[in-house]
Order: C-alpha cells, then structure tokens, then sequence
C-alpha cells in the first residue's frame, strides 16, 4: 500500500463518531480522544514539532519550512477529527477492492448486496481498473473527513524523507466535532501563528469551495396536554400532533431532498415525543444572508401561529447560528487562495470545479475568526452513508495536489 492508503485505512478503523445529543461536551464523544492521540502519534514519529492534544481532542502541530521559505508567511492545514453520526460508524471495515465496471459492491448484508453503480453514480465509468477503499456494507468508512487527515500527514511524510521540497512553514490541525457544527471554535488561532490555510474536507478529486452555507439549528419544543381519550374533547392538547401543525407550514419544496445548487432549505433532523410532551430538531441553511434570515423568521412565525391556533403558548423555538458564508471573507483581498489552488491542480492535471458547498467546514467558522479559510477535496464519494467510498488514485492524487499548492506558498505572494 502507498503510504496515504495505508494511513486512510487505519484512521477509518478508529471509531471517532461525533454526536450531536451530547454537544454540550467537547468532544461530544470519548472515542473522539483516541482518534486525536493516533494522529498525534503518527506526528511525533514524523518528527513534527510543539505536537500538542488538548483536553478537548484537538491536535496540532507545527512543521518547519525549507530552507530559504522561513520568512515567508505560515500556513495551515487543517482536517476533521469525527465522522458522521448518522449512519452506523463504529467497528469499521475499510477494504480494498479492484473496480472492472458495472456494481462497486461493499459487501453482503441479511443476504443483499450493498451498492452502488453507474447509474447512481456515473463518475464510476471513469473509474473502471482503479482500486477503490469501501466499507463492508454496514458502516460508512469516514473519508469524511478521515481522507483529508490520511493526506495532510502522508504530506508532512514527504517533506521529512525529502526535506528539499520547497514549502513554507505549516501548522496542521485536526478538530474534534465538525459533523455537529462545533468544529473549530475552540482552535488556538494565535498558537497556530498562520495567515492563511485550507481545509480538506470536499469530496471528488478537483472540488473547490470558497462559498457555504450560512447556518443555524432550530430546536422546536412542544407541551401537551394528556387526559383518557374517551374524556378528551375540549381538554386534551397533543404535543405531537403540534409539531406535526409546525412542520406543515414549512414549504414542503424547500427540503434538500428537492434542492440544489445555491437553493436553500429546511430539514427536519429528528423528532420524538408523546401526548405530553414532544421535540423536532431542524437545520436552516442559506447561501444568501437574507434569504437565510427570512427562513429564520418563518420558522418563528410558525411557532406563533400554532400557539395561537392552540389559544395557548404549547410551542416554543430556540434558533441557534452555527457558522455563516465564508465567501466574503475569501474575496477580500485572500482571492490568492484560489487561484493558488486552481494552478496547483492543473500542474496536477486535474481540472478545479468551484462549486457552492452546499453544508459547512472548518473553513466558515475560521474565516470569522480572522484566518482566511476555503475548503479544497479530499476525495470522498457518498459520504455519510454505507454506500461511501474512496477512489485510491485521487487519495494519492490529492497528496499531490497539496505539494503543488504548498510549493506557490513557497514563494512571497506578490511575485506570483
């Protein structure tokens, strides 16, 4: 195995779920610490520097640059420590199979085969003698964001068995919580000593993203009223079915299931309760800020007139933001960090596709806190799912890619 697919491999065998029933703590999930102090291990035996794992299972560590490139200013690179809490993510099988065309089969579960083919996914037609890293059909495998990790450190072991290759100084950071919208917020910024950086967290080898969403979660709360059901008319008030009022007046063409692009929507994440007492958890996500507000308020609005149809206050809503569009941020003088990354795929020879994220990174929370951020692939497909996998030539691809974009950082800016 090249040295990124043998690193992939075994990060995706580290549970590292995040969770987002228990966000209050960080990270919201023990198994999170035991994926920090792997990748923190594998940086020491590196020979990386000031290699530090916080309380909070944040990592990072600083790489020195070049010879010649020490006066130049410090990058960072920064990946996700957590995969998705969505689907099953613990006791991980990732494997290797050898792709001639027609089904990518992850495996045989209760006596079917889990799938996917060209007609889900037609980027499989090019991908015909390739060898491919799935799961075994019961878990995702957590190339989002574990692929990215894989390729900052492979990077990092290049520099060290070849310490002339031309780069800057580096600050790498892997983050805890990114899946449940914590991510970054407790990074060290200063201690990190960067100017600029880059997320890898995309998917298909040559995505690009300097827009995303801007975000928030709505937490809806219902109370009830419970009495016999014989005895209810004119007494009984069901929380449940005051939730299900509230989700009807949402625009049921405004859900991802029916968007696209720069669309933005509402998605009903769980829900549960009874007669007495229920709950519904939604995200909110726009690309343009008022649009975003407008959905904020609608959400609102809703809450009011079910309380009023209800003669009652049975509904109440809590709005919380969770990061914002980072392009504004990107366009302001920082429009280096994607031509850089443009040219560094060419001389590659891939093709950049910017595309307007349509989810959040690191990237959105960094940017607002002063450190100019976009988010380039890191070759994952179907992500979040059992049908996730990851095409070996763009892992080792974008290892690549990284050495090219870190080499035009090699040089001052306004020579380019």
């Amino acid at each position: 195995m090249s040295d990124v697919l043998d690193r992939f491999v075994k990060y995706c065998s580290v549970t590292s779920q995040s969770d987002p029933l228990t966000s209050e703590h960080v990270p919201s999930t023990p198994t999170q610490h035991e994926m920090a102090r792997v990748v923190a291990d594998d940086l020491r035996a590196l020979g990386a520097e000031d290699v530090c794992v916080d309380e909070h299972a944040y990592v990072t560590a600083q790489w020195p640059a070049s010879e010649g490139c020490e006066a130049l200013p410090h990058l960072c690179l920064c990946a996700h420590l957590d995969t998705a809490w969505q689907t099953k993510g613990e006791n991980v099988h990732p494997h290797v199979v050898h792709y001639d065309g027609g089904r990518l089969v992850m495996g045989t579960v209760d006596g079917e085969e889990i799938y996917c083919d060209t007609t889900t996914n037609p980027e499989l037609d090019r991908m015909k003698g390739w060898d491919i890293v799935v799961s075994d059909g019961t878990t995702l495998i957590g190339g989002d964001d574990k692929a990215g990790v894989a390729e900052i450190v492979a990077l990092l072991a290049r520099y060290r068995n070849d310490p002339s290759i031309p780069h800057p100084a580096l600050a790498v950071a892997f983050v805890p919580d990114e899946e449940i919208g914590h991510g970054a917020a407790l990074l060290d910024l200063d201690a990190l000593g960067c100017e600029w950086g880059y997320t890898l967290d995309g998917g298909p080898l040559g995505e690009f993203s300097y827009e995303c969403f801007n975000a928030a979660e709505a937490n809806v709360r219902a109370r009830g009223i419970s009495v016999h059901t014989g005895t209810a008319k004119g007494i009984m008030v069901n929380a449940s079915e005051a939730i299900m009022r509230f989700h009807q007046l949402l625009p049921a063409a405004e859900r991802p299931e029916y968007t696209e692009g720069y669309d933005g929507f509402f998605y009903l994440e769980r829900m549960s309760g009874d007669c007495e007492s229920a709950q519904a958890d939604y995200i909110i996500r726009d690309h343009d800020k008022a649009l975003f507000n407008r959905r904020k308020r609608l959400i609102e609005r809703a809450c009011e007139q079910v309380n009023e149809e209800l003669g009652d206050t049975y509904l109440s809503v809590e709005i919380h933001d969770t990061y914002q569009n980072m392009a504004d941020v990107i366009l302001d003088g920082n429009e280096h960090l994607v031509e850089n990354a443009r040219r560094a795929f060419e001389e590659c020879g891939h093709e950049m596709k910017i595309i307007p994220m349509r989810g959040g990174t690191d990237g959105a929370q960094l940017c607002y806190r002063g450190l100019p951020c976009p988010n380039i692939s890191a070759g994952y497909y179907n992500a979040h799912g059992v049908r996730e996998f990851v095409p070996v030539p763009e892992l080792e691809g974008m290892v690549d890619v990284l050495q090219a974009l870190m080499n035009l950082y090699a040089h001052p800016q306004n020579e380019q």
